[in-house]
């Protein structure tokens, strides 16, 4: 297993966590940010979750397919 491979799907997991983590809990991720309580903070946390999650799954699911074709 080269390192690439190894190293593609814990980046992937650890993104996701962190986007689920943001998505689910903005208020928390806009204190330690200091980001503010207004709309526009919680849209933009939003997003960057959202955002987050989509390359763990990108990632994991690249890994996957790699690995498969190999």
């Amino acid at each position: 297993m080269t390192r690439t491979l190894l190293l593609m799907p814990i980046v992937g997991v650890a993104a996701a966590l962190a986007g689920l983590a943001i998505l689910a809990r903005p208020a928390i991720a806009a204190r330690l940010l200091r980001a503010g309580d207004g709309d526009a903070a919680t849209y933009a946390l939003r997003i960057i979750g959202a955002m987050l999650f989509a390359l763990g799954l990108f990632l994991g699911g690249f890994a996957l397919a790699l690995r498969l074709s190999a």
